[in-house]
């Protein structure tokens, strides 16, 4: 069958990587010893977070029970999530990329898009010499495998990246894309979920191919913008951009925390509602933005919530207003007696942080100078460390590990800390096969 796409084989250049098991793999990498071993994540939280291929293999599932896992998996090597030790993986591995293209999208922390259009001359290279050499890199330095996938648009390059997983490689140019997408189950697609699936499946559309090669009427009368633009990718037509820099336009931004045993205690609940406003407050300055609207939430062992929405006088992302305010409705929440294993809080409303007007201690002082109160408490803790300063209200759940008994593992990257690191501050480190 002729294709029906472009003949040009990269109008646009868009690479993907994507980390296979990359929480695991991070844990591989650090932790030689455990390649090939049936290895997961989430012992904290008591169920499979992140899983090993080898876990898979197993019959092991995310969010599958430790208990059960036990059962299927008797020799499973079960470890705490360590998020910092993950990051500075991202991190490196979004470094490696920009080798050859500043163009990177941080799309998540164990996958990132390129643009490699017109760099085949200042590289030397084509694109299918750049796409293989940016995969050995990867693999070399960071001691893990990376799926990487090439194509003329995001959605094509997701496809590659996918077709061979783990460890994969696959170049799809614009003139050979149909050959991919007739293998492709339409739900497969990014970006296509269960109900355009079906609806696609009622008007005889079952792969992926299937839906580029429909009229662009057909598309325009039956389909919303947003699958218009994922078949006009389909097609090697790049219509999504790539978002370059940090994100800093959040609609909502959230924090809980669950803590094992659960608890009875009215304070040490409260501690743990406390540090998750911290939590999601020092998130919301770091990106500028003060919210407007609040929801805080009780999670009880029995897995109801109760949960109480507020509507703030003035926006804010300093704690000490929205912890006095969880402090007078707390026992709309708390119900004495009963026992409780998370809380969180939303903030809602996001707009860009501008001088109000706030309450602190009794006493009416502008943003300006919560604002610079707050300057100096980011600057410790980006000096010394996460929570370097913190609320009086927030000591007990800062002071007391999340987790006793069975699940209260310490993290290797705490124990094994190089001289001048903390606990919560780990050193740039230059990691294996980077110029010094």
């Amino acid at each position: 069958m002729p294709s029906p796409f472009s003949i040009r084989s990269y109008p646009r250049a868009i690479l993907h990587v994507d980390g296979d098991a990359f929480f695991v793999s991070c844990e591989v990498a650090k932790n030689p010893a455990l390649r090939g071993k049936a290895v997961i994540t989430g012992k904290e939280r008591g169920i499979a977070s992140a899983l090993s291929y080898e876990a898979k293999a197993r019959g092991v599932v995310r969010g599958m029970r430790l208990s059960e896992i036990r059962k299927v998996c008797p020799d499973a090597i079960m470890l705490p999530s360590d998020y910092e030790t993950y990051s500075l993986y991202s991190r490196r591995m979004y470094d490696i990329v920009r080798r050859y293209t500043p163009a990177v999208e941080e799309y998540s922390i164990d996958e990132c898009f390129a643009d490699l259009t017109g760099l085949r001359r200042s590289l030397r290279m084509s694109y299918e010499e750049i796409a293989p050499r940016v995969k050995r890199e990867l693999e070399g330095e960071l001691g893990m495998t990376f799926s990487v996938g090439l194509g003329p648009s995001k959605v094509l390059a997701k496809v590659a990246s996918k077709w061979q997983k783990p460890s994969g490689l696959a170049l799809i140019p614009a003139s050979k894309a149909h050959l991919y997408l007739a293998k492709l189950a339409v739900g497969k697609v990014w970006g296509i979920g269960p109900q355009t699936t079906s609806f696609l499946q009622k008007h005889g559309i079952e792969t992926a191919l299937d839906f580029a090669s429909q009229s662009e009427g057909w598309v325009a009368a039956n389909l919303p913008k947003p699958f218009r633009e994922i078949w006009h990718e389909l097609r090697g037509e790049a219509v999504y951009e790539l978002a370059l820099g940090e994100k800093h336009d959040y609609q909502s931004i959230s924090k809980t925390k669950t803590f094992t045993p659960p608890s009875d205690e009215r304070e040490f609940v409260f501690s743990q509602l406390s540090k998750n406003i911290e939590n999601a407050c020092i998130k919301a300055r770091r990106h500028g933005l003060a919210a407007r609207e609040i929801v805080l939430f009780l999670k009880r062992q029995d897995f109801r919530y109760a949960a109480r929405e507020f509507k703030l006088s003035s926006p804010t992302s300093a704690p000490q207003e929205l912890v006095s305010l969880a402090r007078e409705y707390f026992d709309d929440l708390f119900k004495k007696g009963a026992l409780y294993r998370a809380t969180g809080v939303v903030l809602l409303k996001l707009e860009s942080n501008t001088c109000t007007q706030l309450d602190l201690f009794g006493s009416s002082l502008r943003a300006s100078a919560v604002s610079r109160v707050y300057e100096v408490v980011d600057a410790l803790s980006e000096r010394y460390g996460k929570h370097a300063v913190f609320l009086g209200s927030s000591f007990r759940a800062m002071t007391t590990p999340p987790h006793k008994g069975d699940r209260s593992v310490a993290l290797t990257r705490t124990e094994e800390l190089f001289k001048g690191e903390t606990k919560r501050k780990r050193l740039a480190i230059p990691m294996l096969g980077e110029a010094s």
